[in-house]
């Protein structure tokens, strides 16, 4: 059968190959320092897990499909070929301790999408070039500490942690009664235990005008007794020193409505800013608006070189709008145009 191949990014791959033994309900079928593999008859799936951090490189890694035999393969290949989608093919390549033929393709988003043939999973190697360094960097995946990250859920005491975060996540947290200066203080409590260049994560549901009276909303969303205005929340992200807010999530149907008013799910992601580098490099800013102010008053204008610090650009990489901009080498090179 052609099975569905999903690859994950994960921060502790031991970790992570437990949780998912008890939820899939069944052992890893190939575990390396770097590497590990679930494969599922129901579904018929291929669960790969990489050693990659989350908060860098996002949860998702790539995804496809693996074909029984090549005639199959090669029929994907043909039909992809004939609607116009470019495919990268490779023989017999060595890669997760398997060998395997394979072709590439991405989608309108850039994912990745791997259609493979699996013909020999017995490999003691990763596969040429790839390396400890070349799939986790210069640290290897014992050696790298995972992530730090502090969840808080509705109904439950908003207590920080003593050491310092890499991300907070807060889900449902104003979704209970709570003051404006309530919302002020934890949103005060979240940043001071971020590190700088943290990140927040704020889930929860939102209006666009103050509502009044009991909310009586069905199923789990019982719970909520509370809704924040959603321009009101992100003033107070703004206010407490969060900056670049992206509404991650924030659709135009609404989840609940209350005497005409829509509850909207709304998914807020910001970071603490970082400290300033002594570091500096040379950014460009390739559109399409002509032109846009960040959190920081940086005015950038389409086309135009900007210095800004290292830091700066570290966050600019990290965070959804990477594609926009492009950092200048201090030395020109010459390489291939593509033309």
């Amino acid at each position: 059968m052609i099975r569905f191949h999903l690859s994950l990014n994960v921060s502790n791959l031991p970790k992570a190959v437990s949780f998912l033994e008890q939820i899939l309900g069944v052992p890893v079928a190939k575990q390396r320092v770097d590497y590990a593999k679930f494969e599922l008859d129901s579904p018929p799936l291929v669960l790969s897990l990489e050693p990659r951090s989350p908060l860098v490189h996002g949860s998702l890694n790539h995804l496809g499909f693996r074909a029984p035999d090549s005639e199959t393969l090669v029929e994907m290949q043909r039909r992809l070929e004939a609607a116009g989608i470019a495919t990268e093919r490779e023989e017999g390549v060595e890669c997760c301790y398997a060998r395997q033929t394979k072709f590439w393709v991405h989608d309108l988003d850039h994912r990745l999408w791997e259609f493979y043939t699996l013909d020999d999973d017995g490999l003691e190697h990763r596969g040429a070039g790839q390396s400890m360094e070349d799939v986790v960097g210069s640290e290897s995946a014992e050696e790298q500490a995972p992530p730090v990250i502090w969840e808080h859920r509705m109904l439950t005491p908003f207590v920080v942690p003593s050491e310092k975060c890499d991300e907070v996540r807060l889900r449902g947290t104003f979704n209970v009664p709570v003051t404006a200066t309530g919302i002020r203080s934890h949103l005060q409590q979240a940043i001071a235990v971020l590190k700088p260049g943290g990140k927040i994560l704020v889930h929860t549901l939102t209006c666009e005008e103050s509502v009044t009276g009991e909310l009586n909303l069905p199923g789990p969303a019982r719970h909520v007794k509370f809704v924040p205005v959603r321009s009101d929340l992100m003033v107070a992200m703004e206010e407490v020193g969060f900056a670049d807010l992206q509404l991650s999530t924030f659709r135009s149907g609404a989840c609940f409505e209350h005497h005409g008013v829509p509850f909207r799910e709304t998914q807020i992601i910001a970071v603490r800013p970082a400290e300033t580098s002594s570091q500096n490099c040379t950014v460009v800013f390739k559109g399409p608006f002509k032109s846009l102010t960040d959190d920081e008053g940086q005015v950038w204008r389409r086309g135009e070189a900007i210095t800004i610090s290292a830091n700066r650009w570290d966050s600019l990489q990290s965070g959804p709008m990477a594609d926009l901009f492009v950092q200048l080498p201090e030395t020109a090179t010459v390489s291939h145009c593509g033309m």
